[in-house]
Protein backbone atom coordinates (compact mmCIF):
# COMPACT_ATOMS: atom_id res chain seq x y z
CA UNK A 1 0.00 0.00 0.00
CA UNK A 2 0.93 3.65 -0.50
CA UNK A 3 1.79 5.35 2.34
CA UNK A 4 1.46 9.33 1.64
CA UNK A 5 2.79 10.91 4.34
CA UNK A 6 6.05 8.28 4.71
CA UNK A 7 6.41 9.27 0.85
CA UNK A 8 6.77 13.34 1.71
CA UNK A 9 8.72 12.76 4.55
CA UNK A 10 11.49 10.63 2.28
CA UNK A 11 11.21 13.24 -0.37
CA UNK A 12 11.70 15.82 2.10
CA UNK A 13 14.67 14.62 3.43
CA UNK A 14 16.30 13.58 -0.26
CA UNK A 15 15.97 17.17 -0.90
CA UNK A 16 17.71 18.28 1.96
CA UNK A 17 20.53 15.51 0.95
CA UNK A 18 20.20 17.59 -2.44
CA UNK A 19 20.64 20.33 -1.18
CA UNK A 20 23.43 19.99 1.39
CA UNK A 21 25.28 16.87 0.24
CA UNK A 22 25.19 17.70 -3.67
CA UNK A 23 24.82 21.32 -3.51
CA UNK A 24 22.31 21.32 -6.21
CA UNK A 25 21.01 24.07 -7.36
CA UNK A 26 17.58 25.50 -6.45
CA UNK A 27 15.71 25.13 -9.84
CA UNK A 28 17.66 21.72 -10.19
CA UNK A 29 15.82 21.14 -6.57
CA UNK A 30 12.72 22.20 -8.38
CA UNK A 31 12.81 19.71 -11.18
CA UNK A 32 13.53 17.06 -9.41
CA UNK A 33 10.58 17.74 -6.85
CA UNK A 34 8.36 18.16 -9.50
CA UNK A 35 9.52 14.41 -11.46
CA UNK A 36 9.47 12.64 -7.69
CA UNK A 37 5.84 14.31 -7.26
CA UNK A 38 4.63 12.86 -10.44
CA UNK A 39 5.86 9.36 -9.22
CA UNK A 40 3.56 10.12 -6.12
CA UNK A 41 0.88 10.72 -8.14
CA UNK A 42 1.48 7.27 -10.20
CA UNK A 43 2.39 5.15 -6.93
CA UNK A 44 -0.47 6.36 -5.04
CA UNK A 45 -2.56 5.58 -7.87
CA UNK A 46 -1.41 2.05 -8.23
CA UNK A 47 -1.35 1.53 -4.86
CA UNK A 48 2.10 0.78 -4.85
CA UNK A 49 4.44 0.92 -1.62
CA UNK A 50 7.59 3.63 -2.98
CA UNK A 51 9.74 1.13 -1.13
CA UNK A 52 8.46 -2.19 -3.17
CA UNK A 53 8.73 -0.51 -6.69
CA UNK A 54 10.25 -2.89 -9.38
CA UNK A 55 11.59 -1.86 -12.88
CA UNK A 56 8.98 -2.70 -14.30
CA UNK A 57 6.67 0.03 -12.24
CA UNK A 58 8.66 2.57 -13.30
CA UNK A 59 8.80 1.79 -17.12
CA UNK A 60 4.82 1.40 -16.17
CA UNK A 61 5.30 5.49 -15.47
CA UNK A 62 7.65 6.64 -17.73
CA UNK A 63 4.96 4.90 -20.47
CA UNK A 64 2.04 6.88 -18.99
CA UNK A 65 3.72 9.75 -18.92
CA UNK A 66 4.89 9.59 -22.41
CA UNK A 67 1.30 9.03 -22.98
CA UNK A 68 0.45 12.82 -22.36
CA UNK A 69 3.13 14.37 -24.98
CA UNK A 70 6.36 13.85 -22.76
CA UNK A 71 9.20 14.51 -25.03
CA UNK A 72 12.54 11.49 -25.10
CA UNK A 73 14.29 14.07 -23.33
CA UNK A 74 11.96 14.56 -20.41
CA UNK A 75 11.48 11.17 -20.34
CA UNK A 76 15.34 10.36 -20.12
CA UNK A 77 15.32 13.30 -16.89
CA UNK A 78 12.63 11.42 -14.96
CA UNK A 79 14.57 8.34 -15.50
CA UNK A 80 17.48 10.01 -14.43
CA UNK A 81 16.06 11.14 -11.19
CA UNK A 82 13.94 7.98 -9.71
CA UNK A 83 17.49 6.41 -10.19
CA UNK A 84 19.36 9.43 -8.33
CA UNK A 85 16.54 8.57 -5.45
CA UNK A 86 16.50 5.03 -5.39
CA UNK A 87 20.19 5.40 -5.34
CA UNK A 88 20.11 7.74 -2.34
CA UNK A 89 17.33 4.73 -0.55
CA UNK A 90 19.44 2.24 -0.87
CA UNK A 91 22.85 4.34 0.32
CA UNK A 92 20.25 4.93 3.27
CA UNK A 93 19.77 1.07 3.44
CA UNK A 94 15.53 1.66 2.82
CA UNK A 95 15.82 -0.43 -0.70
CA UNK A 96 18.31 -3.24 -1.11
CA UNK A 97 18.48 -2.77 -5.17
CA UNK A 98 17.65 0.60 -7.33
CA UNK A 99 14.78 -0.42 -9.31
CA UNK A 100 15.87 2.08 -11.87
CA UNK A 101 19.70 1.01 -12.44
CA UNK A 102 19.19 -1.42 -15.57
CA UNK A 103 16.93 0.81 -17.35
CA UNK A 104 17.75 2.33 -20.51
CA UNK A 105 16.82 6.28 -21.54
CA UNK A 106 14.99 6.47 -24.63
CA UNK A 107 16.34 7.09 -27.83
CA UNK A 108 16.54 10.66 -29.43
CA UNK A 109 17.69 12.92 -31.79
CA UNK A 110 19.88 15.53 -30.83
CA UNK A 111 18.26 19.49 -31.09
CA UNK A 112 20.82 21.79 -33.48
CA UNK A 113 21.30 24.79 -31.08
CA UNK A 114 19.39 27.65 -32.61
CA UNK A 115 22.32 30.39 -33.11
CA UNK A 116 22.74 33.74 -34.98
CA UNK A 117 24.66 34.52 -38.02
CA UNK A 118 27.86 37.13 -37.06
CA UNK A 119 26.00 39.66 -38.90
CA UNK A 120 23.07 39.28 -36.54
CA UNK A 121 25.07 39.63 -33.60
CA UNK A 122 26.95 42.42 -34.27
CA UNK A 123 23.61 44.07 -35.41
CA UNK A 124 22.59 42.84 -31.83
CA UNK A 125 24.82 44.36 -29.68
CA UNK A 126 25.09 47.80 -31.95
CA UNK A 127 20.83 47.74 -30.93
CA UNK A 128 21.08 49.39 -27.58
CA UNK A 129 20.83 53.57 -27.86
CA UNK A 130 23.91 54.45 -26.09
CA UNK A 131 22.40 57.87 -24.83
CA UNK A 132 20.64 56.07 -22.36
CA UNK A 133 21.83 54.54 -19.34
CA UNK A 134 19.73 51.07 -19.81
CA UNK A 135 21.27 51.60 -23.25
CA UNK A 136 24.95 51.77 -21.98
CA UNK A 137 24.36 48.38 -19.78
CA UNK A 138 22.58 46.57 -22.38
CA UNK A 139 25.35 46.85 -24.70
CA UNK A 140 27.74 45.83 -22.23
CA UNK A 141 25.80 42.50 -21.40
CA UNK A 142 25.42 41.98 -24.83
CA UNK A 143 28.87 42.29 -26.00
CA UNK A 144 29.88 40.30 -22.60
CA UNK A 145 27.31 37.19 -22.74
CA UNK A 146 28.76 36.67 -26.81
CA UNK A 147 32.17 36.86 -25.50
CA UNK A 148 32.08 34.70 -23.23
CA UNK A 149 28.74 32.38 -23.53
CA UNK A 150 27.79 33.07 -19.93
CA UNK A 151 24.46 31.63 -19.47
CA UNK A 152 21.61 34.28 -18.15
CA UNK A 153 21.95 33.08 -14.60
CA UNK A 154 25.57 33.79 -14.33
CA UNK A 155 25.48 37.15 -16.08
CA UNK A 156 22.76 38.79 -13.57
CA UNK A 157 24.55 36.76 -10.68
CA UNK A 158 27.95 38.49 -11.80
CA UNK A 159 29.62 40.48 -8.79
CA UNK A 160 32.45 42.75 -8.81
CA UNK A 161 34.70 40.58 -7.39
CA UNK A 162 34.51 38.06 -10.28
CA UNK A 163 36.06 40.38 -12.79
CA UNK A 164 39.50 40.84 -13.05
CA UNK A 165 39.91 43.86 -16.50
CA UNK A 166 43.37 43.86 -16.34
CA UNK A 167 43.58 40.06 -16.86
CA UNK A 168 40.51 39.77 -19.31
CA UNK A 169 38.76 36.98 -17.75
CA UNK A 170 35.85 36.45 -14.91
CA UNK A 171 35.24 33.66 -12.17
CA UNK A 172 32.06 32.36 -12.79
CA UNK A 173 29.59 30.05 -9.98
CA UNK A 174 28.14 27.42 -12.71
CA UNK A 175 25.17 24.57 -12.20
CA UNK A 176 25.92 22.56 -9.51
CA UNK A 177 27.75 25.57 -7.87
CA UNK A 178 30.81 24.60 -9.96
CA UNK A 179 33.59 27.51 -10.22
CA UNK A 180 35.10 28.21 -13.77
CA UNK A 181 37.59 30.61 -15.31
CA UNK A 182 36.15 32.44 -18.23
CA UNK A 183 38.25 35.20 -20.55
CA UNK A 184 36.88 37.79 -22.16
CA UNK A 185 38.01 39.82 -25.09
CA UNK A 186 39.18 43.64 -25.21
CA UNK A 187 35.72 44.72 -27.04
CA UNK A 188 33.75 43.88 -24.16
CA UNK A 189 36.50 45.05 -21.96
CA UNK A 190 35.70 48.47 -23.21
CA UNK A 191 32.01 48.23 -22.83
CA UNK A 192 32.30 46.73 -19.38
CA UNK A 193 34.35 49.98 -18.59
CA UNK A 194 32.68 52.28 -20.07
CA UNK A 195 29.26 50.84 -18.39
CA UNK A 196 31.11 51.49 -15.01
CA UNK A 197 32.17 54.65 -15.81
CA UNK A 198 29.15 56.16 -17.31
CA UNK A 199 25.84 54.20 -16.23
CA UNK A 200 26.09 52.02 -13.78
CA UNK A 201 26.19 54.89 -10.45
CA UNK A 202 23.33 56.35 -12.39
CA UNK A 203 21.53 53.34 -12.26
CA UNK A 204 22.57 52.75 -9.01
CA UNK A 205 20.12 55.93 -7.71
CA UNK A 206 22.33 56.31 -4.45
CA UNK A 207 22.03 52.37 -3.80
CA UNK A 208 24.71 50.01 -2.84
CA UNK A 209 24.90 46.63 -4.65
CA UNK A 210 27.53 44.24 -5.54
CA UNK A 211 25.99 43.24 -8.15
CA UNK A 212 27.42 44.37 -11.88
CA UNK A 213 24.24 44.58 -13.54
CA UNK A 214 21.58 47.05 -12.06
CA UNK A 215 17.70 47.58 -13.31
CA UNK A 216 16.39 50.64 -13.93
CA UNK A 217 15.01 50.73 -10.19
CA UNK A 218 19.01 50.57 -8.70
CA UNK A 219 18.22 46.77 -8.14
CA UNK A 220 19.71 43.60 -9.48
CA UNK A 221 18.40 43.16 -13.32
CA UNK A 222 16.33 39.60 -13.01
CA UNK A 223 15.76 36.97 -15.40
CA UNK A 224 13.05 38.03 -16.99
CA UNK A 225 14.00 41.81 -17.17
CA UNK A 226 17.05 40.55 -19.22
CA UNK A 227 15.08 38.28 -21.08
CA UNK A 228 12.51 41.06 -22.56
CA UNK A 229 16.31 42.88 -23.02
CA UNK A 230 17.35 41.00 -25.47
CA UNK A 231 14.34 39.90 -27.12
CA UNK A 232 13.53 43.78 -27.58
CA UNK A 233 16.68 44.17 -29.16
CA UNK A 234 16.10 41.07 -31.28
CA UNK A 235 12.84 42.91 -32.94
CA UNK A 236 14.29 46.07 -33.20
CA UNK A 237 17.02 45.06 -35.36
CA UNK A 238 14.60 42.50 -37.38
CA UNK A 239 15.81 39.35 -36.49
CA UNK A 240 13.02 37.09 -37.71
CA UNK A 241 13.72 33.90 -35.36
CA UNK A 242 12.49 34.17 -31.52
CA UNK A 243 15.73 35.60 -29.92
CA UNK A 244 16.89 33.95 -26.29
CA UNK A 245 19.68 34.98 -24.26
CA UNK A 246 20.86 31.57 -24.69
CA UNK A 247 20.93 31.81 -28.31
CA UNK A 248 24.10 34.10 -27.38
CA UNK A 249 25.78 31.07 -25.58
CA UNK A 250 25.01 29.08 -28.64
CA UNK A 251 26.24 31.67 -31.20
CA UNK A 252 29.23 32.05 -29.28
CA UNK A 253 30.15 28.27 -28.94
CA UNK A 254 29.15 27.52 -32.75
CA UNK A 255 31.38 30.88 -33.88
CA UNK A 256 34.62 29.34 -31.92
CA UNK A 257 34.05 26.03 -33.22
CA UNK A 258 33.66 27.34 -37.03
CA UNK A 259 37.35 29.68 -36.37
CA UNK A 260 38.74 26.95 -35.47
CA UNK A 261 38.52 26.21 -31.63
CA UNK A 262 38.73 22.58 -29.93
CA UNK A 263 35.86 21.23 -28.21
CA UNK A 264 37.67 20.98 -25.09
CA UNK A 265 38.38 24.13 -24.80
CA UNK A 266 34.74 25.25 -25.71
CA UNK A 267 33.52 22.87 -23.42
CA UNK A 268 35.73 24.26 -20.35
CA UNK A 269 34.53 27.83 -21.24
CA UNK A 270 31.31 26.68 -21.49
CA UNK A 271 31.32 25.01 -18.17
CA UNK A 272 29.59 21.49 -19.63
CA UNK A 273 30.47 18.83 -17.03
CA UNK A 274 30.64 16.11 -20.26
CA UNK A 275 31.75 17.10 -23.40
CA UNK A 276 29.09 14.64 -24.91
CA UNK A 277 26.76 17.97 -24.25
CA UNK A 278 29.89 20.15 -25.84
CA UNK A 279 29.34 18.08 -29.31
CA UNK A 280 26.37 19.00 -30.08
CA UNK A 281 27.62 22.16 -31.99
CA UNK A 282 30.19 19.69 -34.33
CA UNK A 283 27.11 20.21 -36.77
CA UNK A 284 28.61 23.70 -37.66
CA UNK A 285 32.34 22.09 -38.40
CA UNK A 286 30.95 20.47 -41.93
CA UNK A 287 31.77 23.07 -44.05
CA UNK A 288 34.64 23.77 -42.69
CA UNK A 289 36.24 20.30 -42.39
CA UNK A 290 35.08 20.06 -46.20
CA UNK A 291 36.91 23.49 -47.20
CA UNK A 292 40.26 21.89 -45.44
CA UNK A 293 39.61 18.68 -47.29
CA UNK A 294 39.52 19.63 -50.42
CA UNK A 295 42.22 22.24 -50.31
CA UNK A 296 44.57 20.13 -48.72
CA UNK A 297 43.48 16.34 -50.29
CA UNK A 298 46.16 15.63 -53.41
CA UNK A 299 43.45 13.89 -55.42
CA UNK A 300 40.52 16.29 -54.49
CA UNK A 301 40.64 18.88 -57.05
CA UNK A 302 40.96 16.27 -60.26
CA UNK A 303 38.07 15.17 -62.71
CA UNK A 304 36.30 12.38 -62.38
Amino acid sequence: MFNKNEYRAELNRYRVFLDIEKGLSGNTLSSYTGELEKFEKFLEKEGIDYLNVTEEDIMEFVKVESRKGQSASTQSHMISVLRSFYKYLVIDEKVEANPASSISFPKKWKSIPKYLSKSEVVDLINAPDMEKNTGIRDRAILELMYASGLRISETISLKFENIFLEDNFLRVMGKGNKERIVPFNNKAKEELVFYLNHARLKLLKEKTSDILFINKNGGPLSRQGLWKVVRGYGVKVGISKTLTPHMLRHSFATHLLEQGADLRSIQMMLGHSNISTTEIYTFVAKDRVKKIYDKLHPRSDEEN
